[in-house]
């Protein structure tokens, strides 16, 4: 059976047993706790919980679930490519019962299934049971059932690790019964192998039986209702099936990685790398034969091509933060594995098409996704390759320098710190060279460097703390959603510039909104304040300066906010809502916010996105928020709980971030709602106008918006327009016809620099017989090495065709300059590439020189370099490497 039939094959057999067939839950988890969707319960948790009704009749399910271990607790990645079954990425079938059947059916269905319809011998079949503890009694239930179907010698009981599952502390709990199948070649592994790590007896499919609820002091109590919960590894079942050729072989190697489920990709790759994967595993990871790397590589980049293109196509976007991070860290550590394939230029990519090709049909996110997930890996990629580049020739030299086992923490910083290489590859790169680094001097280093941002940061904020470092105070209550005038009492007052109210309408600085100005006034005393914070306990301090007189702790003051700054503070949040929203429906659905500035005079809005977002695409933006504005939409906020919030798919919120049981959502009609505790208008025509006025790049994979409101946006309009009657004047042209006029004069210069190109490209082949006279002996090849000077590609590629035309037995190579960048070219006679001289890898020895990399076939191959000074240098170093090749 193919892959793409065993998953089909579960689902038809539980339809067959009433169960309902569910769509895989998203990777993006709703649980703020979890990275990455993990297992197959997490989106059922609601219906376990009691906090949703069961929504299938009878209540039975059954899916395969897009699961990612890579972060957090559950966390595979450093093995990944070393072993045969170790994912980032994996499909966990399970089947499903909520308050319905219980251990007889799920057992009985589990061996039919295996045996029956699959064709498992069930001679080479085991199954556990919790065989109890001082704490729980064995689930002697569950052996019986299980010694129907097997002999007791192949009915093993397990351990509370093993055989016992828990949500957590607390909740949901109970035994569990697992699957374990003999793939020894003679199926005589026997029960002592079960649950030993062993690769001869591997578990296939867990069957929990959710029948107690944990308690705090640590009893154990009935449920209500008793819940199956299956989980079968998609990618297991596949090898033991297919590696086996159907049950017939068991003497080959049985992998994961064996199967359908993984070829398209090597396919893939190897026609990429020109490398072929031939199934070796390292037996020390630090000493790694030539073939094992390649082994090792091609595992991990196509198992981190599925984790990324699942990811994306969920709206996980590689970042700086969080689960983003994590993809970023995935994605970056598959692009140095493409080194050890020969990849210098992007190429990651392009496998995205075949995951796509795969796995398509049974997912149809990929399909509708697929643009989004190419674009954003070829970005991703691109940007990487650059460090990777400068970092590895870093810790070459790194390398070269130390003497011992242990690369010093100093070395290690300098890599990330100076040339942005993540710390986990250069601790990969270490390990494979049987080395480790420093870690603690590293980490020393780091902190440093944390602790002095700390304080820089600290500096620049007016706040003078007590001597402790705390304050005698409780939070400070807010009142500033209601009025920006309030008569309170000051309860301190430190140093003279720093004070704390009873009670405030000033907001401090907080989720991106800049603090509240104003003043505060009692007799005969005005304090200005000109910053507002708050503490960690909660606590806002108003610091500025006295204007007159001096303000006395318990004296009773008024404190006014700054009305004008407030209003443009308002206008400003709750355009960057509208403007959020607009995102997501004209760019794409899967944005998401990764920070913003709310000031008086504009507002800055980051976001995770791959590209730049094209003109049409802000214009649109803009129409949209505008037309949200002229619709005057009461801004509506409620206090919701967290767990409600979470249970809504309408509502914004970065849930990697901590909140408490109850927040704030700021809704604004159907457009838009977020949780926020920013201050906003009441209704939208309150903003005025909107107008962006720039778009850029602040990040890897991080864009940004500035955008103005209100009189700003109107002044801003205003100089747009006098810039543009001043170049119509200055062009002679009426306004309206500005484009046309500037499109004929961009064509005009293309036209101007091809004509320059083409006069270049023809005084270069007409000197090719001067050239032909340059012919040099390297030992007994003839070689034509020539810097031609500033010349495209193009023209390059034309001098080499017109030199291979007049030249017989030679190798060729021709150099030039072109916008600062090297470009380079070879040509090797047949007779010599016979001979084992080859021109991609000659090609790719110069290229190094030029900072650069390229390849190409044995008898042509071009390549580019980023230092189009060093193309002489590499055009010196041809004919010592053609004598090195010539042996």
């Amino acid at each position: 059976m193919t892959s793409n039939e065993i998953r089909q094959s579960f689902f038809d057999f539980f339809e067959s047993k009433q169960h309902t067939i569910v769509k895989s839950g998203s990777l993006l988890p709703d649980a703020p706790n979890l990275l990455f969707t993990n297992a197959g319960m997490n989106q059922f948790v609601p219906i376990f919980l009691g906090q949703a009704n069961c929504p299938y009749t009878p209540g039975r399910a059954a899916d395969t679930q897009k699961c990612i271990r890579a972060g957090g607790k559950h966390n595979d990645l450093d093995d990944v490519g070393l072993d045969t079954y170790h994912h980032t990425f994996f499909e966990m079938l399970g089947n499903w019962s909520f308050g319905d059947y219980f251990k007889k059916e799920a057992i009985d269905w589990s061996w039919e299934l295996i045996t029956q319809v699959w064709g498992f011998p069930a001679e080479r079949v085991y199954a556990t049971y919790f065989g109890g503890d001082d704490i729980s009694e064995a689930d002697l239930e569950a052996k019986e059932l299980w010694l129907r179907h097997l002999p007791a010698e192949r009915v093993v009981p397990g351990n509370r690790k093993d055989n016992f599952w828990m949500m957590g502390d607390t909740g949901p709990c109970g035994p569990c019964s697992e699957l374990h199948v003999d793939l020894t070649p003679n199926g005589d592994c026997g029960a002592g192998m079960v649950n030993a790590d062993s690769a001869d007896c591997i578990e296939i499919w867990n069957l929990v039986f959710m029948q107690f609820n944990a308690n705090v002091d640590g009893s154990f109590a009935p449920l209500p209702a008793q819940h199956v919960d299956t989980g079968m590894g998609f990618e297991r079942a596949c090898s033991i099936i297919q590696c086996t050729q159907n049950f017939t072989d068991f003497s080959g190697v049985i992998s994961n990685y064996e199967t359908d489920v993984f070829t398209p990709i090597f396919n893939a790759l190897a026609e990429m790398s020109g490398k072929q994967y031939t199934s070796t595993l390292p037996a020390d990871p630090a000493k790694q034969t030539e073939q094992e790397a390649i082994d090792v590589a091609f595992r991990v980049i196509a198992d981190h091509i599925r984790c990324l293109s699942f990811s994306i196509a969920d709206g996980i976007i590689p970042s700086n933060e969080g689960r983003g991070y994590v993809l970023r860290r995935i994605l970056r550590r598959a692009v140095r594995y493409g080194r050890t394939l020969g990849f210098t230029q992007p190429f990651f990519f392009k496998l995205a098409d075949t995951v796509v090709e795969s796995f398509g049909g049974a997912f149809p996110e990929l399909v509708k996704n697929h643009a989004r997930v190419s674009k954003t890996l070829k970005a991703e990629e691109e940007s990487f390759n650059r460090t990777l580049d400068k970092g590895m020739d870093v810790f070459d030299a790194i390398l070269g320098s130390t003497k011992s086992k242990t690369i010093d923490g100093a070395d290690v910083f300098k890599l990330y710190d100076t040339y942005g290489f993540p710390y986990d590859l250069t601790e990969l790169m270490a390990r494979e060279q049987g080395m480790r680094i420093d870690e603690d001097g590293f980490e020393r280093l780091m902190n440093a460097q944390r602790e002095k941002a700390r304080a820089d940061h600290a500096s620049k904020k007016s706040v003078v703390l007590a001597e402790d470092g705390g304050f005698d105070a409780d939070a400070t209550p807010f009142a500033g959603y209601e009025t920006t005038q309030l008569e309170t009492e000051v309860l301190d007052v430190i140093d003279g510039t720093t004070v704390i109210l009873k009670q405030t309408p000033f907001y401090p600085e907080s989720g991106g909104q800049q603090g509240d100005h104003g003043t505060l006034k009692a007799d005969g005393v005005e304090f200005r304040v000109t910053d507002t914070q708050k503490t960690a306990d909660g606590v806002i301090l108003h610091t500025g300066e006295p204007v007159s007189g001096e303000l006395k702790k318990g004296a009773a003051v008024t404190a006014n906010v700054c009305r004008g700054r407030r209003d443009k503070i308002r206008r400003n949040h709750t355009s960057t809502h509208l403007l959020n929203a607009a995102l997501r429906e004209v760019v794409d659905s899967s944005v998401k916010q990764a920070g913003s500035m709310v000031a008086s005079d504009y507002l800055r809005f980051d976001f995770n996105y791959f590209e730049a977002v094209k003109p049409e695409q802000l214009r649109e933006i803009e129409r949209l928020v505008n037309k949200q504005i002229l619709k005057n939409t009461e801004v509506a906020t409620a206090e919701m709980s967290l767990a409600d919030v979470q249970k809504a798919d309408d509502i914004q919120a970065v849930f990697d971030d901590k909140y408490g049981e109850t927040v704030r959502v700021v809704g604004i009609g159907d457009f838009s709602k977020e949780l926020c505790g920013g201050v906003h208008v009441s209704t939208t025509g309150q903003i005025g106008q909107f107008r962006i006025v720039s778009e850029s790049s602040v990040a890897a994979g991080i864009r940004r918006i500035e955008a103005v409101t209100g009189l700003a946006a109107f002044e801003w309009a205003a100089e747009e327009h006098d810039l543009l009657v001043g170049l119509s004047k200055n062009l002679s042209v009426k306004p309206a016809d500005l484009p046309e006029r500037i499109k004929t004069m961009a064509d005009q210069a293309k036209a101007a620099e091809k004509q320059l190109k083409e006069m270049q490209t023809k005084a270069a082949v007409s000197n090719i017989d001067g050239l032909v006279d340059k012919v040099e002996k390297a030992g007994d090849v003839q070689v034509l090495a020539s810097d031609l000077g500033e010349m495209s590609m193009d023209a390059l590629r034309q001098v080499l065709d017109g030199l291979r035309q007049k030249i017989g037995s030679a190798v060729i190579v021709v150099g030039s300059c072109n916008d600062g960048k090297a470009c380079l070219a070879a040509s090797i006679s047949d007779d010599l590439v016979a001979k084992g001289i080859h021109a991609g890898k000659l090609i790719g020895q110069i290229a190094k020189i030029c900072n650069g990399g390229g390849g190409g076939k044995p008898d042509k191959a071009q390549a580019g370099g980023k230092d189009g000074s060093k193309v002489g240098e590499a055009i010196q170093a041809v004919a010592g490497i053609v004598e090195q090749m010539n042996g």
